[in-house]
C-alpha cells in the first residue's frame, strides 16, 4: 500500500530536522533529528511524514521504538502515534515487538499510551505460541472494567477473541465476559465490538458443529 504524503507537509517536516541534515544530490534525506521532533506537539502531516521516514529502514524503526520507551511522556506518545500509522506491511516488524508491547501495556497507567499499545497489538495475529496467559487474563479483566476508556475495552475484546478463537473453553469464558457487559451502558464502539465478537464466536461454533457432523 502506497502512503501518499502532502509534498508541502513533507518539506515542512524536513525543515524541522537537524540543521546539519542535508539532501544529497541523489535526493536522499540525511539523518533526521527525530528526537527533537518527538519532544514537541506534532500534527497529522508530520505524523504521516515521520511514518514514511520510519518505513525507510529497520534502524529508523528501532530508533522510534527507543523513543517509545522514553521517560518523557510527550516523546513516548508521539513515537507511538507514528508507529500506529505505519503501513500494514510493517506488521511483521511490529510483531517482533510483541512481548515488549505486552510487557509495557501490562504496567502502563497512561490512558493514551495504553490505547496506542493495544492498537498496535490489535494489528497482530495470535498463533498458539503467541498466547500469553497474563496478557489474556489482563484483557479479559478489562472488558467489564468501567474505569477503563471504552476504546481500551473494545481493543481488549478484539485481542482476547484472537487469542481464544482456537480454544472452545476459552471462547466460553470470553462469552461470559461479553454477556456480563450487556448489563452495562455501552458506547457505540464498545457495543459494536461486543456484537461482532459474539457473532464471530457463533460462526466458529457453527463451523465446528459442521465438521463434527461430517
Amino acid at each position: 500500500m502506497l502512503i501518499c504524503v502532502n509534498t508541502t507537509a513533507y518539506l515542512n517536516f524536513m525543515y524541522l530536522c537537524n540543521h546539519e541534515s542535508i539532501i544529497s544530490q541523489t535526493g536522499e534525506y540525511g539523518k533526521m533529528d527525530i528526537e527533537a521532533l518527538m519532544m514537541r506537539r506534532i500534527n497529522m502531516p508530520e505524523i504521516m511524514a515521520a511514518s514514511v521516514w520510519a518505513s525507510e529502514n529497520v534502524e529508523n524503526k528501532k530508533t522510534l521504538w527507543k523513543l517509545v520507551l522514553s521517560d518523557d511522556r510527550l516523546t513516548s506518545v508521539n513515537a507511538l502515534w507514528i508507529l500506529t500509522h505505519l503501513d500494514k506491511s510493517e506488521n511483521a516488524w511490529i510483531g517482533s515487538l510483541r512481548d515488549m508491547l505486552i510487557d509495557k501495556v501490562l504496567t502502563e497507567n497512561d490512558v493514551s499510551i495504553k490505547r496506542m499499545l493495544l492498537q498496535l497489538l490489535n494489528r497482530l495475529q495470535y498463533d498458539d505460541g503467541d498466547i500469553r496467559t497474563d496478557f489474556l487474563d489482563w484483557c479479559l479483566s478489562r472488558i467489564n472494567a468501567e474505569c477503563e476508556p471504552c476504546t481500551v475495552r473494545a481493543y481488549c475484546i478484539h485481542i482476547a477473541f484472537r487469542m481464544c478463537r482456537r480454544y472452545p473453553e476459552l471462547l466460553c469464558e470470553l462469552e461470559e465476559y461479553l454477556e456480563m457487559l450487556s448489563m452495562q451502558v455501552q458506547s457505540p464502539g464498545l457495543m459494536s465490538a461486543r456484537r461482532n465478537t459474539l457473532a464471530a464466536i457463533g460462526k466458529i461454533r457453527k463451523q465446528k458443529a459442521y465438521i463434527d457432523y461430517d
